[in-house]
């Protein structure tokens, strides 16, 4: 049974969310998921939430390091020293890539640190195009990496600027290419403040028309949003686990390589990127893994990664389709709402309202957000906001209902109409 379609103009009333509800033939996911007391859970892009697999998942492995210590390495099952590429076979069909392609280790940040290197490194590339509504820890490591190797970052580090403040659009960074001599273009599959999906495929043929190798940071897509890196001409990619993947706190990241630049050496070369083969032989010149899993540095962290382990038995249950099925009719409804129900009172939708541009999240607009969210937080509603105006309401499709999205307007109604977000101080720093 697919995912209800709304009709062109949906009814506002909760009896219709209920509807949905009935008719979702994910509903069941819902079960699997330990939701907060009292909460409507609506901050899944920033981190989601506890499965029971998860859980089991990670109390198998601390079961196992008490029962089998170091044995565990070779006598776990399954063993963990195949863990991170047992992981990157599994996570290969959500990006649509080869399983010797996707590995998971590190972090996202030290991954953007050891991919970008690596282009650097590998192919004399110096200039590096980026868009000005980046995560900031992209340019973070990315303007490290230009200083290490003696390359000004004001002068190697190239910014497509967006055009409306909210997008970064095929034309926007076509015109910073046509206007920079760039030889790698990174950029976010989906934006974290606006929510949009960057068209993947378009952009990769313009990098390629332009020259350039092309990289994305997936981490606000990877498990709401089919991939297909490999036939939309991606070199590299990486990615979080704690968000739509719901790997817990910290989870361990993932990382794509195109099979093109196996050869490549790694810039952050480490003992668990070595060969598998001659890593116990102890030399100490670097025998190179034949695969992404060259990209690993250090030992991987087995406590980070085994909730990722039982929740990737969630995605693969309910199917990357179906779930990115859900997410685009949640969405939607949330969008519809928005307009029926919150505009008059100042709202507005930042995101593309095109569901073939939008990731799992909407972002909602209002000169008030700040003070918005932390009235929605003491009403059990957990959201998130973005400066200067954003909140981000983010209705997972593994365990959002849709009447819970009407609820949250229904409060977001009561919120803006009665002015009740003036009982808030302006905002003054601090987790958001």
């Amino acid at each position: 049974m697919p995912t209800p379609e709304l009709p062109e103009d949906p009814p506002t009333d909760r009896a219709f969310a209920i509807e949905l509800d009935d008719r979702d033939p994910l509903a069941a996911l819902r079960n699997r998921f330990y939701i907060p007391e009292g909460d409507r859970y609506m901050d899944g892009n920033s981190l989601g939430l506890m499965s029971k697999d998860a859980e089991a998942a990670l109390a198998h492995v601390v079961d196992e390091w008490r029962d089998l210590a170091i044995r565990g390495w070779g006598e776990a099952d399954p063993d963990w020293f195949h863990y991170p590429e047992r992981l990157g076979d599994r996570l290969a069909s959500l990006v649509g890539a080869r399983e010797s392609e996707v590995v998971v280790g590190n972090s996202t940040t030290v991954n953007i640190h050891t991919v970008i290197g690596t282009m650097l490194d590998a192919y004399g590339a110096e200039t590096i195009l980026v868009d000005d509504l980046d995560f900031p820890t992209d340019h973070y490591a990315i303007r490290a990496q230009l200083r290490q190797r003696g390359l000004d970052p004001d002068d190697h580090l190239v910014v497509a600027e967006s055009s409306d403040g909210r997008t970064v659009t095929v034309a926007d960074v076509e015109r910073a290419l046509e206007t920079n001599d760039v030889d790698v273009v990174f950029l976010p599959t989906v934006l974290y403040r606006s929510g949009q999906l960057l068209d993947v495929e378009a952009i990769a043929e313009l990098a390629r028309e332009h020259g350039a190798l092309f990289g994305v940071d997936a981490a606000h897509s990877v498990g709401a949003v089919p991939h297909e890196f490999d036939a939309n001409g991606v070199d590299f990619a990486v990615w979080c686990s704690y968000k739509y993947l719901n790997g817990g706190p910290g989870a361990v990241a993932g990382l794509y390589m195109n099979e093109e630049h196996f050869d490549a050496p790694p810039a952050l070369a480490g003992w668990w990127g070595n060969d598998k083969s001659t890593m116990f032989e102890m030399r100490t010149t670097y025998d190179q893994a034949p695969d992404a899993g060259a990209w690993q540095i250090g030992t991987p962290p087995l406590l980070a990664a085994a909730p990722l382990d039982g929740a990737l038995d969630v995605v693969e249950d309910a199917g990357i389709d179906a779930l990115r099925e859900k997410s685009v009719a949640l969405t939607e409804y949330l969008v519809s709402l928005t307009d029926a129900r919150l505009a008059e009172h100042g709202f507005a939708v930042g995101t593309p309202r095109d569901p073939d541009r939008r990731g799992g999240h909407v972002a909602l607009e209002h000169a008030e957000g700040y003070r918005i969210s932390e009235a929605l937080r003491d009403r059990g509603i957990v959201v998130d906001y973005r400066p200067p105006n954003v909140v981000r309401v983010a209705p997972s499709p593994y365990y959002v209902t849709f009447e819970e999205v009407w609820s949250v307007v229904d409060d977001l109604v009561e919120i803006a109409a009665q002015s009740l977000y003036e009982e808030y101080e302006p905002e003054s720093g601090g987790v958001t």
